[in-house]
């Protein structure tokens, strides 16, 4: 199995090509790669892709 960043899995196959892999929109990886997600894309050795986020825990958002 191949670990990729998404910024590096986009710069070799492009933002609609990623998208399309992971059944997503154009949109959606703009946006991650815009907000400098921590997603990771898993490219397994029968081909397969996958993506993972790593996040904190928990949310800032609900920290007091």
């Amino acid at each position: 199995m191949k670990r990729l960043t998404l910024p590096q899995y986009v710069d070799m196959h492009g933002q609609e090509k990623v998208a399309q892999v992971l059944g997503l929109y154009q949109g959606a990886i703009s946006k991650a790669l815009s907000a400098r997600r921590n997603i990771t894309i898993l490219v397994h050795e029968d081909g397969k892709i996958e993506a993972e986020e790593l996040k904190p825990f928990p949310s800032k958002r609900y920290q007091r």
